[in-house]
């Protein structure tokens, strides 16, 4: 029975997927969600349990990292298995793995090792903090990531000491860049004939991610410090109290503030020196806002958020995550996807971000179980069944 493709843009690619946790997970998720056939390889040891961290199998993190994926048991640690790997390779376009960088060399399935046996195969490799250098061998997690990277030190309220962002930042970035450098060799490799390797790391990825304040001190020697809600250079921008909640506001050059004055029923503010120009609403900031919550008090945030956006002023609601999917512009995106599957489990997720108008992502197949589709993909890829009933015996699959 043919595999459900969740699109066709990627279908003619064929996918190895030795990752795990989540950096890599994501990466090889956007190859999935767009249609490549993804061969999840489950580590087949001793030890092996069928998970793997990151949760339960059937938990809403593993179900969201690895659908519209096939997987397959392998155990890496056989000679074997090595040979069965290699010969999977040799007929893929794309391996991702996000071991700790000696661990691929030590089992002879590096880049180097695969490129001899596949010149065109694309191998992308996320590590926490690069294949080389003197870190390279240290495990890598994603607040270790956002502390070194710097996210921390600006993240939070001024006086409170470091904050991590709440979502694994430094984890997703790493995989998503690992994907565009990946579908980036794929298309260089349709002119050269050549495969490549695709690195990156979660410390690169999250200094990337600081974007303009990274390049502040790197043009202006400006270090960057804590700013809580204040946006640090768009004032007045922030959270501010509403009679039954709170509301985000954000004021860009001097016509949105003074059409947000004049909808906050306050004009006089943009008259008063202390607030007339941009360098003058930052020096008095803190005056500045507190004027602001008065006049947001005294309506409720659904009323304020009416009012703004009629006025051109941006604003919105701060949703919990329960709200954000009930939200009528949310509901409208789709965002929030059901993923069928032939045993009726609840598997709603967040589908992709990006449409395209003919070879849309959609959620083709449920994440599969623990070395599901092993025997299928084996003969697929040339192996018999009396090979794939021999290397059952042998538990090397």
């Amino acid at each position: 029975m043919p595999f459900p493709r969740a699109s066709q843009a990627l279908s003619r690619f064929t996918v190895l997927d030795l990752t795990r946790v989540r950096s890599g997970p994501t990466c090889v998720r956007q190859l999935a969600d767009w249609g490549a056939n993804v061969i999840k390889i489950d580590a087949l040891m001793e030890d092996s349990a069928g998970e793997q961290p990151g949760g339960p199998r059937h938990g809403s993190d593993f179900q969201n990292l690895h659908r519209n994926k096939r997987a397959m048991t392998l155990n890496l640690k056989d000679a074997r298995g090595l040979d069965v790997f290699r010969r999977l390779a040799k007929q893929a376009d794309v391996v991702v793995e996000n071991f700790r960088p000696d661990v691929k060399a030590r089992l002879g399935i590096d880049y180097d090792a695969l490129r001899q046996i596949n010149p065109r195969i694309v191998y992308g490799s996320i590590s926490g903090f690069g294949q080389d250098g003197p870190y390279h061998k240290r495990p890598g997690f994603d607040q270790i990531a956002q502390g070194m990277g710097g996210l921390m030190s600006i993240t939070g309220a001024p006086g409170q000491g470091p904050m991590r962002v709440g979502i694994p930042v430094a984890d997703l970035t790493a995989g998503l860049f690992c994907a565009i450098g990946i579908l980036t060799a794929l298309l260089e490799r349709d002119v050269s004939g050549e495969g490549q390797w695709v690195q990156t790391s979660l410390l690169q990825a999250q200094i990337f991610m600081l974007d303009f304040q990274a390049a502040r001190w790197l043009m202006e020697k400006d270090v960057a410090k804590q700013a809580g809600n204040n946006h640090p250079t768009s004032i007045p921008t922030g959270v501010f109290k509403t009679s039954d909640g709170y509301i985000n506001i954000a004021t860009t050059g001097g016509r949105i503030w003074q059409r947000c004055a004049q909808a906050l029923g306050a004009p006089e503010l943009v008259t008063n020196p202390d607030y007339a120009t941009a360098p003058a609403r930052s020096t008095n900031r803190d005056a500045l806002n507190a004027a602001i919550n008065q006049l947001t008090e005294k309506k409720s945030t659904e009323v304020w958020v009416s009012e703004l956006n009629a006025a051109g002023v941006p604003c919105g609601p701060i949703y919990a995550i329960d709200q954000m999917f009930e939200d009528a512009q949310v509901r409208h995106l789709g965002i929030a996807q059901d993923v069928p599957n032939a045993e009726h489990r609840h598997i709603r997720l967040v589908g992709q971000p990006v449409t395209l108008s003919r070879t849309p992502s959609s959620m083709a197949a449920r994440p599969p179980e623990f070395g599901e589709q092993t025997g299928e993909v084996l003969a697929e890829f040339g192996f018999g069944a009396e090979e794939i009933a021999s290397l059952r015996e042998a538990k090397v699959v």
